[in-house]
């Protein structure tokens, strides 16, 4: 088969080797639900992208990678933003970008410290657009505390973009002590999250679906490099940090679990969802914990440092929703698991794609 960007032939991968059958053996092509932060994305980075490129950095698959560069501990995250719309409720894709980049470097317990940024147009659209997501872009790196350091700006054909696509990678220094990772998640911790869920998901839909729900809702997008230094002032201790943006609570707890081999076990009546959002889902058929979130987190903590952690997460404007959901525990190990409201359990699956496309 004839290569579609270079025009020469290039060789297919084997399937035949590939440890898991679905999805990808299934999907000789991308389909969306391969950037959807769930089982096909997992796959997609196991079966090509890792084995291509290797190194122990990429092998621990964090939001951000702890790096020693010049016996400084830094982390180093890039990412990718291809929104639609451009504009919602809440924001828009420049302040989205900004915040997703800076908060994945939170999530390794960092201090960001400066982003690069890649803008990429499509001809045709306004400049007044350009404009308006440049100075949101601003607006969001003072207030997260970074600097845009470096840029690169690339215009596609009519018809060969959306509007405006944006790369952001961002570095930033990783204190002392501090070891924060998928991996480190135990039995016996406990598990917080730091708000209501479902925002930012249901915000971009209400807009491009031109939905209403009796009352307005608005993305959490938001920089959580506060929130997390004031965790951090309580016990440089904390095991995982996960910020539960594609696949929502639900991948992110199963990524944990799947990492530190240790089963996770959630109160399903302790999950914060605002009832609007609980009633939206019930509208479009989803299920708020897979719904992406931009300006939340999911903390595995030490069970003696809960309290404290809890206390100081509630202190910050943006962990005043904060609330205690569960516990790793020896049981089941790699699974996720709900205690429902009538006293059974039901298994909470890692997604297969993704519920809403395009929304970061």
């Amino acid at each position: 088969m004839p290569d579609t960007l270079t025009g020469t032939a290039a060789p297919a991968p084997d399937f035949s080797g590939w440890a898991c059958p679905l999805p990808l053996r299934d999907h000789p092509r991308v389909v969306m639900g391969h950037g959807g932060g769930g089982v096909m994305s997992a796959e997609l980075v196991a079966n090509i992208f890792a084995p291509a490129f290797g190194g122990s950095a990429l092998a621990a698959l964090g939001d951000s990678a702890a790096l020693t560069l010049g016996g400084a501990r830094i982390a180093f995250s890039t990412d990718s933003f291809v929104v639609r719309p451009l504009f919602f409720p809440g924001g828009c894709i420049g302040d989205l970008a900004v915040n997703g980049t800076v908060n994945d470097l939170a999530m390794s317990g960092a201090r960001p410290a400066y982003l690069s940024c890649g803008f990429i147009l499509e001809e045709g659209v306004e400049m007044a657009a350009v404009g308006r997501v440049a100075e949101a872009m601003g607006a969001a790196a003072r207030a997260a505390g970074v600097e845009v350091a470096t840029g690169d700006t690339k215009v596609v054909e009519a018809g060969r973009g959306d509007g405006i696509y944006l790369n952001t990678a961002g570095i930033g220094l990783i204190p002392a002590g501090v070891d924060i990772r998928p991996q480190r998640a135990e039995p016996g911790d406990v598990v917080i999250v730091s708000g209501e869920l479902g925002l930012h998901g249901v915000a971009i839909m209400s807009v491009r679906e031109g939905l209403e729900f009796g009352v307005e809702v608005v993305s959490d997008c938001a920089p959580l490099g506060g929130l997390v230094e004031a965790m951090l002032a309580v016990t440089p201790d904390l095991h995982v940090l996960r910020d539960p943006t594609r696949g929502g609570l639900a991948a992110a707890l199963n990524e944990i679990a799947g990492a530190a081999e240790v089963g996770i076990s959630i109160v399903e009546r302790s999950v914060p969802v605002p009832p609007e959002i609980v009633n939206a889902c019930a509208i479009l058929g989803l299920d708020p914990w897979y719904v992406a979130n931009e300006g939340k987190l999911v903390a595995i903590v030490p069970r003696p440092h809960a309290e404290a952690v809890l206390a100081a997460m509630r202190a910050h404007p943006l962990g005043a929703r904060a609330a205690v959901i569960g516990e790793c525990v020896a049981e089941h190990p790699g699974m996720v698991v709900a205690r429902t409201a009538l006293g059974g359990t039901r298994v909470v699956d890692q997604p297969l794609g993704e519920q809403l496309p395009r929304i970061c």
